[in-house]
């Protein structure tokens, strides 16, 4: 039996070392990751997969991946292939672990069988609808169906020709036979299997009745020996059914475990509703950046190692709470500043020429790669005459605390000398064309042996080296809203959750008016921005490459980027509103 961790447990974790503890299980941990492959996961499933993967490793368990391809319509190759990368891509591994639910189908028809055989199922004509109307509500109980008394040989040839295909699709289902006037309306002569005449993606035309998940679930877990099912919190109501099938069949009884469902603000969290927005091309696909979607978050530039640390932080709960996305934003940022290199880019460029610098003449000078790693070492940057800065780092009348450019300012350049501003070149309209300047060689690495200081340090890159690149710079795919309170969760949520867990529910979410849930996407999510230079160190950067552009954000190297054409994607960045939100809370 594996050692229980030292430090503090969520209450999942806290289950399986008691378990342990007990001897339960004969000491094994066995979870699994279910996806549906029905889309592509987003970040509420990375919360499930850190989950699930992460307490089989810390207690020497095992994990499964599992898809539950249980609905032939809905499902596709390609989103079985993109969940197996993105799973590998947060870093984790089922080894030869990989299962389907269609691998039980005949196994799951069997114990339907046993079932019927033990009077604990039926077969029933009411359609769908039919049912549903007969189930009764919270304050009243269900009405029994008509054909709910068939024999057992009747059920037995009828459930084989269903199989065998003789009924039109929503003609029959299979129910369990419970009770009616169960309190827990799942528990009211649920379906099992409904006809349905298409495709599946393993199994071909083999079968043309499907199971129910609350049918398929609990078969799936029992087979593998799962010893833990880790589920989110809306099938809690569920696990009575879970149960009851487990126990009439008389099979390996995993324990389903429930946990909230991971909610963030300005973030659609519905696989539906992304699928509405990739099939209206209303965003370019599933690894849109804009989407939180593992795939769109990846090129967009963040780290498997940030997701895994943003579920962390938010631990393992009990109840419903939103979390602030400035909190996913915060981890991202933490950990490329550790790894970026840095870069000089100007995004919005405004021509320097440097006067008393010698025309045609260049040089090299060393700039850090990464002032967080020693062991990045230093690159070379090219330096001229003429050069871009920000146009945002000129003001021709400078307010009393702007410390960047202005006429007669002295300020440092980044890596290289001080300049100080002597004319401002116009053209017709007014607007500032270019600046002229000079330099003092004396400060050549930025810094003057005589002492002096400047307050303003500018980035900047060499016009004559430069390379144009296409950046894309992305905002909440729903609108930010401007009441969203800043103090909405801790900066440690595992710890206080309890006492925030509301706090951030008036944040806009997908979920806050369903009805008209598109009325709140943001038209200004994407901005592409042309004309921008960067430093000729990235030219050969292959797509993924993150950095960080000194003064303005971390960017990634995007796919659509090509051999003189390069393409980044925003990342996310400098400012850091998290950090200043938890200092408040401290």
């Amino acid at each position: 039996m594996s050692e229980a961790p030292r430090e503090s447990l969520d209450f999942v974790r806290q289950i399986v070392t008691d378990d342990l503890g007990s001897g339960k299980n004969d000491g094994r941990v066995h979870t699994r990751f279910p996806p549906e492959p029905n889309g592509y996961l987003h970040i509420g499933h990375a919360k499930s997969i850190c989950l699930n993967f992460g307490i089989a490793e810390q207690f020497g368990g095992k994990c499964n991946l599992r898809f539950d391809d249980t609905n032939p319509v809905k499902e596709e190759d390609e989103y079985v292939e993109a969940i197996k990368a993105d799973v590998r891509w947060l870093g984790f591994d089922w080894q030869d672990r990989l299962y389907f639910a269609s691998d039980y189908f005949q196994q799951m028809y069997d114990y339907a069988v046993q079932l019927i055989k033990a009077e604990k199922a039926f077969v029933c004509d009411l359609s769908l609808d039919e049912v549903r109307a007969h189930r009764g509500t919270l304050t009243s109980p269900g009405v029994d169906s008509p054909h709910r008394n068939r024999s057992i040989d009747d059920n037995l040839d009828l459930f084989d020709r269903m199989r065998r295909g003789e009924f039109a699709d929503g003609s029959k289902t299979l129910r369990a036979k419970i009770d009616m006037a169960h309190a827990n309306m799942n528990m009211r002569d649920p379906v099992m299997y409904r006809i349905l005449h298409a495709s599946h993606h393993r199994t071909g035309d083999r079968w043309c009745i499907y199971p129910m998940y609350d049918w398929a679930h609990g078969i799936e877990d029992s087979i593998e020996g799962i010893t833990h099912s880790i589920c989110t919190l809306e099938f809690e109501d569920h696990r009575p059914l879970y149960d009851w099938f487990l126990e009439q069949l008389d099979a390996f009884h995993p324990q389903q475990i429930e946990f909230a469902r991971l909610e963030l603000t300005h973030t659609i969290m519905s696989k539906r509703k992304l699928l509405e927005l990739v099939d209206a091309k209303t965003v370019s696909g599933w690894n849109d950046p804009r989407l939180p979607t593992i795939g769109g978050m990846r090129r967009r530039g963040y780290t498997p190692e940030s997701i895994r640390n943003f579920c962390d932080r938010i631990g393992v709960a009990k109840f419903k709470s939103t979390i602030d996305f400035q909190l996913l934003e915060h981890c991202v940022r933490d950990d490329l500043n550790k790894r970026s290199p840095r870069v000089m880019a100007v995004l919005n460029p405004l021509k320097v020429v440097i006067e008393n610098y010698p025309e045609g003449q260049s040089e090299e000078l060393d700039a850090i790669n990464n002032p967080e790693d020693a062991s990045a070492g230093t690159r070379k940057v090219p330096f001229s005459r003429v050069l871009y800065i920000e146009r945002d780092d000129f003001r021709e009348d400078a307010p009393r605390k702007f410390f960047r450019l202005s006429p007669g300012r002295e300020v440092r350049l980044r890596y290289a000398y001080f300049v100080t501003c002597r004319d401002v070149i116009k053209d017709d309209a007014g607007e500032v064309t270019e600046l002229r300047c000079t330099y003092d060689p004396a400060t050549r690495g930025g810094d003057a042996p005589d002492g002096r200081k400047v307050k303003g340090t500018l980035h900047w890159v060499s016009a004559e080296h430069a390379l144009p690149c296409e950046v894309r710079l992305y905002d909440h795919l729903i609108a930010p809203d401007e009441q969203t309170p800043e103090s909405g969760n801790n900066p440690e949520p595992r710890a206080s959750a309890r006492a925030n867990s509301g706090a951030t529910q008036k944040a806009a979410t997908a979920e806050t008016n369903p009805a008209d849930w598109k009325a709140s996407l943001n038209p200004n999510s994407l901005t592409v921005q042309f004309g921008g230079f960067i430093e000729p160190s990235v030219a050969e950067a292959a797509p993924g490459t993150r950095y960080q552009f000194e003064r303005i954000g971390y960017f990634c190297v995007d796919p659509d980027s090509s051999p003189g054409k390069l393409v980044f994607n925003r990342t996310v960045t400098l400012k850091d509103k998290w950090a200043k939100i938890a200092k408040k809370g401290k």
